[in-house]
C-alpha cells in the first residue's frame, strides 16, 4: 500500500481551519506531498438536487464537509474543456471515500498559499496532482475515522467506511461524515496516511458526468463572455493591421460622440521598463482603446476610428539583416509567407547546429547503397478558440478584481503586480470555464490590458476581442520545416538516420525521441529563424508538426525497405529496448510497442481489403504513448474518413468517458489542422481574419467513427489532452498516400490534394 507523508506538523499541512456551525473545512497544499513507498462494477450516476448545509464557510481552496454529510471539493486547475473540474475532485473523493452523489464541485480561485501549479498546460494537471489530490482525500478520511473512533469508543481499526458512512460492524452502529465533522476538525493532522490500492478504487476508473454538463446545455453563465456586473463598461481594442507596425496616432474626436461611447484613448500594455513574465507574450503593446456601454456600440465606434501606424525601426533593421543574408530584396521588415518558405528552404539548414550524434552518420551516408531524403513543412496556425479572448477587471485604489478565462492565473497575478504595482495579496483572480484554450490562453496579455483599461477608467470593464482581433493578434503556432534522410545498405537495411529541423522562430526537434536509440548512426540538427510575428504554445507544442512528418517519413522508408510499416517500427523499438544506442533516449520502447501492437490488433491491420486506404502512426509526448490507424476512402477527390482506431497508454484513466472524449477531440482536431488550416501573410498582414477564409474541419469531414482503447497497466496517470493530437497527422498523410498514390509533404494537405499534380518528393 502506498504511504504518503502529509507534511511536518500541523502548521505545514493545515493552512486554515475555520468553523461554521458543524462544518469541517480542511485546507492543504494539494501538491506538496512526497512518495515514501512505491506501489505498483459502475453504479448508475444520477442527477440529484442536494440539500445544502445550513451554512457554508466560504474559503478559497478547501475541502468542506457540511453537517448533513454533503462535501464541497474545490477544483484548483483552470478548466478548458479537458474535464479536470470533474476528474481532479474525483481523485479527492476516491480517497475521502464519499458518495460521489453527495459531492459539490466548485472552481477554486487562484490561491498560491494553498495550491501549486494552478496551470492548464502541458497535459500535466492530473499527472502532477495525482499524489497530492489523493493525499488530501486520504488525510481527511483518516481524521474523520479517528473522530468516529473516539465518539463510538472503539478502536479505529474496527471501523470501515463506505460512501461517507462510517460503520462499527460489531455493534452495528454508524455515523456519517457530517456527524463528526466538527470533532474531526479539532484533531492533529496525521503525519502519514495510507492510500488505497488500485484494486479498491470505486470512483477512479469509472465514468462520471461532467459536473458542468447540465449548466452547459441549459445555457447557464459559465464563461468569461457571460460575466455581467452592475456599472460594467465594455472595452475593445484597435491593433495594427500588420506585424512589424506600431501605433502612431488616431482621430479619437470622430468617434467619442457616437452613441454609447464613453471614452477613446491609448494604452501601453507593457512599458519598456517593465519586467515581463514568459506569459506576457503579445503582438502589440501600444493599443487604441474604445470604451462604451454595449458591445455593439463599441464595435461600431471601432470600425469608424481612424488610426495611423508606422514601421517599428528595430524590426526593420532585424529583418533587413536576415533577408540580406538570404539574398532577398525589399527588406522592409514586413514579412510574407512566400519569403518564409524561401528562407526556411534556402538558409535554414545552413544555420543548423548538431544537437545529437550517435556513431558515424557521415560515414553511413557516404557508404550507403541508397539514400532516401524527404522534406516536410507546415504553416503558422491560429488557435481560434470558440470563445474569443476576454476578461473582466475592476481595479480600485485598494484592490484588483479579475474574472475570466486564463490558463496561467499565477503568472498573470505576477504580471499585474509588476504592471500596476499592487501587492499580490490585493490581486484577486477568479477563473471561469473556458471556451477553448489550446495554449492560446497561456498568454495573458488580454488580462493585463483589461486591468490597465479599468485602472484608467476607474470603472469595472469587460474587455472583448472580436474574432478578427483574436485571429490577427498573433501568438500563433510557428511555421516549421524538417528534412529527413535515411541511409540503406545493399540489402535495404537501415544504417543511418539524419533529421534537420527548424522553423520560424523555433525548431520542432526532439533529438532524443524515437527513432533515436534505435539506429547505430544517428544525427539530429536544429535551427531557427527570427520573426516579428508573435508565436506561442499550440496544442502539443512542436510535436504537433514533427510527429506527423516523422511518421510519414517512416512509412515511406518502410515501403523503400519492403517492410510492413508497423512491423518495421516494432523491430526498431525492440532494438531500442534490448540494445539501445545512446543514453538520453526519453521514451520507453516497451510501452511504445504496446500501443502499436494494440492498435494493430484492434483495427485488424492485416485486413488490407480493396477500397480501404489505411495509414498508421504512433508517437510519444507529454509522458504518454498513442498509436492510431486511419481508414479512408475517396469520393470525387474528397477524402472520406471512415474510421480511426486509437490505442493510448496514459497510465490509470480517472474518468473513462471523459478520457475517450479527449482522444476523440484531439483526433478530429489534428485531422482538421493538418488537412485544412493555415495562416498566411502578405507584407505583414494576416490573410485570414475570420472563418470565411480560415478553414476548419467540418462535421461532414470528421471520422464517421473513432474507436479508443486504453492500455491497462496500473501506472500513475500521465498526459492525455495533447498526446492524441500529433500522431493522427501522420496517419492521415499515410492514408492519403494509399488512397491517391501521392505523398503529402506540405500542410495543409488540401492544397496538394487539389493541385491536380503529383507531389514532388524531396
Amino acid at each position: 500500500m502506498t504511504k504518503l507523508k502529509t507534511g511536518i506538523g500541523r502548521r505545514s499541512f493545515i493552512k486554515s481551519v475555520s468553523m461554521a456551525g458543524s462544518g469541517l473545512i480542511i485546507g492543504f497544499n494539494w501538491l506538496a506531498c512526497k512518495r515514501e513507498v512505491e506501489n505498483a462494477g459502475v453504479e448508475e450516476e444520477e442527477y440529484v438536487e442536494l440539500e445544502m448545509p445550513e451554512e457554508w464557510f466560504e474559503l478559497n481552496g478547501y475541502l468542506k464537509v457540511g453537517e448533513n454529510g454533503v462535501v464541497t471539493i474545490y477544483s484548483p486547475n483552470p478548466e478548458i474543456g479537458q474535464n479536470v473540474k470533474t476528474s481532479m475532485p474525483m481523485i479527492v473523493a476516491e480517497e475521502l471515500d464519499v458518495d460521489w452523489n453527495n459531492v459539490v464541485v466548485e472552481q477554486a480561485p487562484l490561491n498560491t498559499d494553498i495550491f501549486t501549479r494552478q496551470l492548464a498546460g502541458g497535459s500535466q494537471s492530473i499527472r502532477q496532482g495525482w499524489e497530492g489530490l489523493r493525499m488530501a482525500g486520504a488525510t481527511a478520511r483518516q481524521m474523520l475515522l479517528i473522530a468516529a473512533a473516539k465518539q463510538l469508543e472503539v478502536s479505529e481499526s474496527e471501523l470501515t467506511v463506505d460512501k461517507g458512512i462510517i460503520k462499527h460492524k460489531a455493534s452495528d452502529r454508524t455515523v456519517n461524515y457530517g456527524d463528526i465533522a466538527k470533532a474531526a476538525s479539532e484533531l492533529e493532522v496525521p503525519e502519514e496516511v495510507e492510500l488505497k490500492k488500485n484494486d479498491n478504487f470505486k470512483i477512479i476508473g469509472t465514468s462520471r458526468k461532467n459536473v458542468d454538463g447540465r449548466k452547459i446545455v441549459t445555457g447557464q453563465p459559465l464563461y468569461g463572455l457571460d460575466v455581467d456586473r452592475d456599472d460594467m463598461l465594455i472595452a475593445m481594442i484597435a491593433q495594427p493591421a500588420a506585424f512589424g507596425m506600431q501605433f502612431k496616432s488616431m482621430n479619437a474626436d470622430k468617434v467619442k460622440n457616437m452613441p454609447g461611447i464613453v471614452d477613446v484613448f491609448t494604452i501601453d500594455t507593457y512599458p519598456e521598463d517593465m519586467e515581463k513574465e514568459w506569459s506576457d507574450t503579445a503582438a502589440f503593446s501600444k493599443l487604441a482603446v474604445i470604451v462604451g456601454n454595449t458591445t455593439w456600440e463599441v464595435m461600431q465606434a471601432k470600425k469608424a476610428l481612424e488610426v495611423e501606424y508606422d514601421l517599428k525601426p528595430d524590426l526593420v533593421k532585424k529583418i533587413q539583416i536576415l533577408e540580406k543574408s538570404a539574398g532577398m530584396n525589399d527588406a522592409t521588415g514586413m514579412e510574407s509567407t512566400d519569403r518564409h518558405k524561401s528562407l526556411m528552404a534556402d538558409i535554414g539548414a545552413k544555420k543548423a547546429e548538431v544537437v545529437r550524434r550517435d556513431g558515424d552518420p557521415e560515414k553511413a551516408f557516404k557508404n550507403a547503397a541508397k539514400v532516401i531524403e524527404r522534406s516536410y513543412t507546415c504553416p503558422f496556425l491560429a488557435h481560434n478558440c470558440m470563445e474569443p479572448m476576454n476578461f473582466f477587471a475592476n481595479v480600485t485604489d485598494e484592490k484588483v478584481e479579475l474574472l475570466g478565462p486564463i490558463q496561467t492565473p499565477e503568472y498573470a497575478e505576477k504580471s499585474i503586480n509588476k504592471r500596476l504595482g499592487y501587492k499580490l495579496e490585493d490581486i484577486d483572480i477568479q477563473m471561469t470555464r473556458m471556451g477553448g484554450g489550446f495554449g492560446r490562453r497561456l498568454y495573458g496579455h488580454f488580462l493585463v490590458e483589461a486591468a490597465v483599461i479599468s485602472k484608467k477608467m476607474g470603472k469595472p470593464i469587460k474587455l472583448v476581442y472580436s474574432r478578427e482581433d483574436d485571429m490577427t493578434n498573433g501568438v500563433y503556432r510557428p511555421a516549421y520545416h524538417v528534412t529527413y534522410r535515411a541511409a540503406l545498405d545493399e540489402n535495404n537495411n537501415l544504417t543511418g538516420f539524419h533529421v534537420n529541423a527548424g522553423g520560424i522562430p523555433e525548431s520542432p526537434l526532439f533529438a532524443n525521441r524515437f527513432p533515436a536509440g534505435a539506429v547505430d548512426n544517428y544525427l539530429a540538427e536544429s535551427w531557427a529563424l527570427d520573426t516579428n510575428i508573435s508565436v506561442g504554445a499550440f496544442r502539443a507544442p512542436r510535436s504537433n508538426f514533427i510527429a506527423g512528418a516523422e511518421q510519414s517519413f517512416l512509412d515511406e522508408l518502410a515501403e523503400e525497405m519492403g517492410q510492413d510499416p508497423i512491423q518495421m517500427r516494432l523491430d526498431m523499438l525492440k532494438r531500442a529496448e534490448n540494445d539501445p544506442v545512446g543514453e538520453k533516449n526519453d521514451y520507453d520502447p516497451s510501452r511504445y510497442a504496446v500501443v502499436l501492437e494494440l492498435v494493430r490488433d484492434k483495427s485488424n491491420w492485416s485486413d488490407q481489403s480493396a477500397g480501404k486506404a489505411r495509414g498508421v502512426s504512433a508517437y510519444y509526448c507529454h509522458n504518454s504513448y498513442v498509436a492510431q490507424i486511419l481508414d479512408m476512402s475517396m469520393d470525387d477527390n474528397e477524402p472520406v474518413i471512415d474510421k480511426v482506431t486509437c490505442a493510448v497508454d496514459c497510465g490509470i484513466v480517472v474518468n473513462p468517458d471523459a478520457a475517450k472524449n479527449m482522444v476523440e477531440g484531439g483526433t478530429v482536431d489534428g485531422i482538421g489542422h493538418a488537412m485544412y488550416s493555415q495562416m498566411t501573410f502578405s507584407e505583414g498582414i494576416p490573410q485570414q481574419e475570420n472563418f470565411d477564409t480560415y478553414r476548419l474541419i467540418r462535421h461532414s469531414e470528421a471520422p464517421k467513427s473513432i474507436d479508443v482503447y486504453f492500455v491497462e497497466n496500473g501506472i500513475d496517470p500521465t498526459g492525455l489532452g495533447e498526446p492524441p493530437f500529433p500522431p493522427i497527422m501522420g496517419a492521415l498523410a499515410n492514408a492519403l498516400y494509399k488512397a491517391t498514390g501521392k505523398r503529402f509533404y506540405n500542410q495543409p494537405f488540401i492544397n496538394e490534394l487539389n493541385s491536380g499534380t503529383k507531389t514532388v518528393k524531396g
